[in-house]
């Protein structure tokens, strides 16, 4: 029973086996979490610290409680935040045992102050102020860093969650202050030096050392301990005439995003690229409903062609349709054309359509290129190859130096790969952070999976693992009733592991299949068609 008032609820034990785990939801729509191993129970915020989600309604793997939505681990016993991406552990609460039952108090919490003590005489310093290095700078403070952190950021806004652009901010469900993050004013209540407005314009890594030029062209350079290169990526205008004229928008940043919103007001809004930035807009702009009309154009005939299968593809079309979006597909953009315009001041070219290469004419007011994105490695470009900065599983370029985020190469459990999903971004902070501390506690790339997701309309498609390509797949349930899982292997042969999965109301199989991959047992296509249990053996290798 519960009591809202004075904050307790009372369980009892044998309502929760020993390695489990239950939420119980309270009246005041708070969650309390509880665990337990053996005669030892640990009480929680059953609320995941990332999106609410309830954390009772995930899984319990070995030491690792896992949110059902978007992955992010906790320690079962301590709550300590393990993966990302969540940006902060678990509230614990004090119980009391009553024998047979216990009784918890969310007003009695354990206190988890971490003194800043470590590494107090050294200076790290972080190029960008994006995912990977705000979760370096706040990994660093949150387990004990002590020395000096400057954040050296060409953008003019603190960091924020460039994942709700697409997804939220443009459909009017999410204002400019949600998207900060560590909330306002972190960067002073964590004592880091953030410098806006600043272009670092020369790296030279072996040396640890840095040219920053501010807004006024004014040069410093600057020598750290520790240099952390996280500049991110750019989106990729493709060689179209006419891309460079008024009413062409590509999307990246808070300011990106303003524009696109300011614009698109009553008008015709043609967006080019079927990829995840284009099926988030498209699904963002059409559910603010202030569009005239919304038109994809993709060069394929299929969507995120290279994540799903043409089946899960032809249902998120659908999705996509149902809601008014228009397709064109297995079309190449030849031109976007534009009418002359006149100011006071000035004459300028406005879109007015587009020309594909068959010929047809498509009416535009407004363009948006989703066309993919390219790394910014012209820092450290003598040390990296055409496709990012070669780093190890620590993301170490070499000692004290680390490239992370969109530009890093890193050795991971899958492989050297590069993958711009914010996710793995988090992940690479966290791990650059106790490369920089030395804790050997925290686990390097080489136990850490890729994870992304995609929101459309609500709905939210799941992805774990990294597969060369979709179409050696085994696909279960239906994705037109948007319920289904679709494993992605490297060949046709039944002895091959499965090296991906997506999901759409699937979330539990899809943290299982996480786990197992994880851990090096994904299954193999014999066994999927066997209908192996991934749930049950996610359990049974973590005891």
């Amino acid at each position: 029973m519960t009591n809202a008032m004075i904050s307790t609820v009372t369980i009892n034990k044998a309502d929760i086996p020993s390695g489990g785990m239950k939420s119980y939801k309270q009246e005041d729509d708070s969650i309390i979490l509880i665990t337990r191993d053996d005669s030892t129970f640990h009480a929680f915020d059953g609320k995941c610290p990332h999106a609410g989600a309830d954390l009772g309604t995930g899984l319990r793997c070995g030491n690792r409680v896992v949110c059902p939505w978007h992955h992010a681990s906790f320690n079962s016993r301590d709550g300590t935040l393990l993966e990302p991406v969540a940006t902060e552990g678990l509230t614990q609460y004090e119980i009391v045992d009553n024998g047979d039952s216990l009784t918890v108090n969310t007003a009695t919490k354990i206190n988890k102050t971490v003194e800043n003590d470590k590494l107090v005489e050294t200076h790290t310093v972080i190029v960008g102020s994006g995912a990977a290095g705000f979760m370096t700078a706040h990994q660093l403070r949150n387990t004990g860093y002590g020395g000096s952190i400057t954040i050296i950021s060409a953008d003019d806004k603190a960091p924020y969650d460039r994942t709700l652009l697409s997804k939220s901010f443009l459909a009017g469900k999410a204002d400019e202050e949600k998207l900060m993050l560590g909330g306002t004013n972190w960067a002073e209540k964590n004592n880091i030096d953030l410098r806006l407005n600043q272009a670092v314009s020369e790296v030279l890594p072996n040396e640890r050392t840095l040219t920053i030029s501010n807004e006024k062209g004014a040069h410093e350079k600057v020598t750290a301990d520790f240099l952390v290169v996280a500049t991110g990526a750019e989106p990729i205008i493709p060689p179209i005439k006419g891309a460079d004229i008024d009413g062409v928008y590509t999307l990246r940043s808070m300011d990106d995003a303003k524009a696109i919103k300011a614009a698109t007001h009553d008008q015709h809004v043609v967006i080019v690229g079927t990829g995840f930035i284009g099926m988030e807009v498209a699904s963002a702009l059409s559910q603010a409903g202030t569009t005239a009309s919304i038109t994809v154009i993709g060069q394929n005939n299929r969507v995120m062609g290279n994540i799903i299968s043409e089946t899960v593809s032809n249902a998120l079309i659908k999705l996509h349709e149902d809601n008014g979006i228009k397709f064109v597909l297995d079309a190449t953009v030849n031109e976007i054309t534009g009418a002359e315009n006149s100011t006071e001041n000035d004459t300028f070219s406005q879109v007015d359509g587009i020309i594909l290469a068959n010929g047809e004419q498509i009416d535009a007011d407004i363009v948006i290129l989703g066309t993919g994105v390219a790394p910014r490695t012209e820092l450290i470009s003598e040390v990296n190859d055409p496709d990012g900065v070669q780093v190890d599983s620590h993301l170490q370029l070499r000692n004290g130096v680390y490239a992370l985020g969109d530009i890093a190469k890193a050795e991971g459990q899958l492989g050297r790969l590069r993958i711009e999903h914010w996710r793995v971004a988090l992940q690479h902070g966290l791990v650059t952070a106790a490369a920089i501390l030395k804790d050997d506690s925290v686990q390097s790339l080489a136990k850490r999976t890729p994870f992304f997701w995609t929101m459309q309309y609500g709905k939210s498609l799941r992805y774990s693992g990294h597969a060369k390509t979709p179409d050696h797949n085994i696909l279960l349930g239906s994705p037109d009733i948007l319920n289904y899982i679709e494993y992605y292997f490297d060949d046709d042969g039944e002895d091959s592991r499965a090296t991906a999965a997506s999901t759409l109301g699937r979330d539990k199989e899809l943290v299982a299949f996480d786990e197992l991959l994880r851990r090096g047992h994904a299954p193999t296509r014999a066994q999927i068609n066997a209908g192996f249990n991934l749930i049950d053996q996610a359990h049974a290798l973590s005891r």
